[in-house]
């Protein structure tokens, strides 16, 4: 995990260097890098690499495939905590960019990071597998995947949501994305169609688990720990897994989330031991 971060973290600083002096565009320049420099879990970009590697595959040629679906998570991020959204002050234990930059500019580096991701993918050594990566970024992080998912969280806020809305927001909202990244690295390694299936299952499981782990976390966890406030689904009067179905009903849907993740790894001959670490951590993680 550290190997990965750390070459991530790399990737990124390259991919987006400091502006030179004089930059017209330096400030929006400085705003993506202030976003997508702040750390965080890399949890997308992680994934991508490993399912590479698990397909056979050197997890190093998937990185920009890896660094453009962390430019797209990012890019969603700035959005989501603008004022007109969610109206956030704390990411990633600093202030958020609209704090910092101000809203306009906040904007467009989200823009900015978001156009950034398809020139980072579309730079794969493979032009027609970097493509296709490319495409089911543009597919699952559209309006019928993660923008979509937004779309219906925003339509729900101060009004009562039964489970199976929550689960299509969430499937939207933190399933799509998280899917895009595992298809992205068996598409790197020229898998089958047999090993996209299966990412997508892994996917669906470790992004329902990880969704519903974040709602336990708003209620139990530690906002020093998390790097942004806890309470705030409370405070906005919206509906969450934890409002739904409680605590420990809460965390057994993880639970079982975490096991169709685990189980989807037996599709692969290759050694899924380091997926399947990854997916029971995020199960229990405290931030």
């Amino acid at each position: 995990m550290d190997n990965y971060r750390r070459a991530v973290e790399a990737a990124l600083e390259k991919l987006l260097p400091p502006p030179p002096k004089g930059d017209p565009a330096a400030v929006v320049a400085e705003a993506m890098r202030y976003s997508l420099l702040a750390g965080g879990k890399r949890v997308r970009p992680v994934l991508t690499l490993a399912f590479c590697q698990l397909c056979g595959g050197s997890w190093r040629d998937a990185m920009p495939l890896a660094c453009a679906v962390e430019m797209v998570h990012t890019y969603s991020l700035i959005h989501d905590d603008l004022p007109c959204m969610d109206d956030d002050d704390l990411r990633r234990g600093r202030p958020t960019c609209h704090k910092v930059y101000g809203e306009a500019m906040a904007l467009l580096a989200g823009d900015g990071l978001l156009t950034l991701a398809f020139d980072t993918a579309l730079c794969f050594y493979d032009p027609a597998r970097g493509a296709g990566a490319a495409r089911t970024l543009a597919r699952l992080a559209g309006y019928r995947g993660m923008v979509g998912g937004q779309c219906v969280d925003l339509s729900t806020q101060g009004k009562a949501a039964d489970l199976s809305l929550l689960q299509t927001m969430d499937q939207g909202k933190t399933v799509a994305l998280i899917e895009a990244a595992c298809r992205m690295g068996c598409m790197a390694a020229s898998a089958d169609r047999e090993a996209l299936s299966a990412a997508s299952r892994y996917a669906q499981g470790v992004g329902m688990a990880f969704q519903i782990r974040d709602d336990l976390l708003d209620v139990l966890g530690d906002a020093h720990k998390l790097g942004k406030n806890t309470g705030m689904d409370a405070a906005r009067d919206k509906t969450n897994y934890v409002s739904l179905l409680g605590l420990e009903a809460a965390q057994q849907q993880v639970d079982a989330y975490t096991q169709q993740a685990v189980e989807a790894l037996e599709a692969f001959e290759g050694d899924s031991r380091f997926l399947r670490e990854f997916a029971l951590s995020l199960a229990g993680r405290e931030a």
